[in-house]
């Protein structure tokens, strides 16, 4: 079986849990045999690297430093874990100021060392900011940037199959938009269990309320299960997107992406998306008035994060955005 493309992709945080699960996930799906794995803990790296090669792909080319110039120069595509791990007793909000400042400096390095970057994927949280400052930095334009919400739609997924007892497949329309955070907005006016419309299956509105509080709190609940947050599904998640930009399966659920449509200005946010070669593309979600509400809620704290980078520092007034990047 032949590789997806021969282009160069760059993991960046490659010596972290979610790293090493995107790594192994990049080969097993076939995607480049070009594989750079970068990280600034040399030890864990080296491990990783170890690891990887003792799976022995073949025609696997993987490499890897601990060197922003080396492991960013000529990549394609890269995805970035590269932040600080969410603990027990925060959220994805407490990581705010460090993280952005991590993103800043690897949205100046892509534009340095790989401007001809063709997509990024950002998983490191809050993932909503993180992916705005490396966009803003980078230079690049909004379809070439995303960022991991696709979670919050498959916890939807998990705990709407948990709870009707069907293969999780069974359960489509099940989507979170806005924000990827406590405040995100959880849609269940188009969700179909098994070809049934959820609002045909008379779910008590106190079941539904736990069915929603459950996916909120997902990421939380596998850090009090694991003592540590989630690597396997980011990981999945993650390469399934950079896969999709490479010409692969298209990527269907919610990703993160930068919208300006007068509705929603000057922030990244879960939309109704798909990726592909061209890059993400998003339409506007529908619901009911009430699931609109949630959303414009989500958006308004999404705006008073972004705001409070710009009080950081870390990304300038939104009026001076195109003067750092014209494509915004």
């Amino acid at each position: 079986m032949g590789y997806l493309t021969n282009d160069k992709l760059t993991i960046v945080g490659a010596a972290g849990m979610i790293g090493s699960n995107m790594a192994q996930t990049a080969m097993m799906l076939k995607l480049t045999p070009n594989l750079c794995l970068y990280d600034v803990y040399e030890p864990g790296l080296k491990g990783v690297v170890a690891e990887m090669n003792h799976c022995a792909v073949p025609g696997a080319n993987i490499t890897w430093t601990t060197d922003p110039a080396e492991a960013y120069k000529d990549a394609k595509y890269i995805i970035s874990s590269g932040g600080a791990p969410r603990k027990a007793g925060m959220t994805r909000e407490d990581l705010l100021k460090g993280n952005c400042q991590i993103a800043e400096e690897f949205g100046k390095n892509v534009k340095q060392y790989c401007p001809d970057v063709k997509h990024i994927v950002v998983i490191f949280n809050p993932a909503d900011l993180t992916g705005l400052v490396v966009l803003l930095h980078s230079g690049l334009k909004p379809s070439q940037v995303t960022t991991l919400a696709a979670l919050d739609s498959t916890r939807l997924q998990s705990e709407l199959a948990d709870y009707f007892g069907v293969q999780q497949c069974k359960v489509t329309g099940a989507y979170t938009y806005g924000g990827h955070g406590e405040a995100m907005a959880v849609f269940a006016s188009g969700v179909k269990i098994d070809g049934t419309p959820l609002c045909e299956k008379n779910l008590p509105a106190e079941d539904w309320a736990e069915i929603k509080l459950k996916t909120v709190q997902g990421g939380s609940n596998i850090i009090n299960l694991r003592g540590r947050s989630s690597f396997q599904s980011p990981a999945y998640n993650a390469v399934k997107m950079i896969e999709a930009s490479m010409g692969g399966e298209k990527f269907t659920w919610p990703a993160g992406t930068y919208v300006n449509n007068g509705k929603y200005c000057n922030v990244m946010m879960a939309m109704p998306t798909v990726m592909d070669a061209t890059g993400v593309h998003f339409t506007d979600p529908a619901g009911t008035p009430e699931e609109m509400a949630e959303l414009e809620a989500s958006y308004k704290h999404l705006c008073e994060m972004r705001d409070e980078i710009v009080d950081l520092g870390i990304v300038p007034p939104v009026k001076d955005w195109k003067t750092v990047n014209p494509n915004l």
